[in-house]
């Protein structure tokens, strides 16, 4: 019998564990998985905190986006307690002005009860431009955001503007660590993770074709692979 890795995934924002559906059913036979809530706290310190009091003592864990911020973050807080590392469609940069001001104004409207509506006009970002008329996958991604709410998306987006530089910290990730992004991501787009590969030591970096940013849902298959292959080979 295969053994089992402890893996601990972490969501983009604002999504939950649906993004990781098929990772979490397709990899249940050497994985035991859990996936993190990352709705209740509005800083990224506490966010791991929360991730770290559940999670197992030492498990792999991945992160997209958000979660990949978060993941950074454990990194620097219990970095002995993570096996391997997996980033996808993330960024070790901190937040620019620009992005800032644009979370601000995001959150003023999803305050007005406005959380579909901003979550439709930023659909051609989220996913690669050839999946807007895809409806099960656009109405997933509505379901989960309409799940966190509006205060969760406040919270998360609060923690998102605050984060601090994680690429100072990426030399010392001295795990198995695989890099992962759409080649249409243009939130956090293939040069952003070039860097974080180039950062940690020994780390994979690989790009999944016609893809946007939230890869674990649009090419589930292909990440799914991938995931398995680092989870069992490192």
């Amino acid at each position: 019998m295969a053994e089992t890795h402890p893996l601990v995934l972490l969501p983009g924002m604002p999504l939950d564990a649906a993004l990781w559906d098929h990772q979490t059913r397709h990899l249940s036979d050497i994985a035991a998985v859990t996936v993190g809530d990352l709705t209740q706290h509005d800083s990224m310190a506490e966010m791991a905190r929360a991730v770290l009091e559940s999670a197992p003592a030492r498990f792999a864990l991945g992160g997209l986006s958000m979660g990949g911020y978060v993941a950074f973050e454990i990194m620097r807080q219990a970095p002995e307690r993570v096996t391997k590392l997996a980033l996808l469609d993330t960024s070790a940069r901190p937040d620019t002005p620009e992005q800032t001001a644009n979370r601000k104004e995001g959150v003023a409207l999803v305050r007005q009860g406005k959380l579909r509506p901003v979550m439709a006009a930023n659909m051609l970002r989220l996913v690669h431009p050839d999946r807007v008329s895809d409806q099960p996958l656009v109405e997933s991604i509505h379901a989960q955001a309409q799940r966190v709410g509006p205060e969760g998306y406040a919270r998360q987006q609060t923690a998102i503007m605050n984060r601090p530089d994680s690429r100072p910290g990426l030399s010392a990730i001295n795990c198995p660590t695989l890099v992962v992004c759409g080649r249409q991501d243009t939130i956090t787009p293939p040069d952003v993770h070039a860097e974080i590969a180039a950062g940690i030591p020994g780390a994979r970096f690989v790009i999944v074709e016609d893809c946007g940013h939230l890869s674990a849902m649009e090419r589930p298959q292909a990440v799914t692979a991938l995931l398995r292959e680092w989870l069992l080979y490192g």
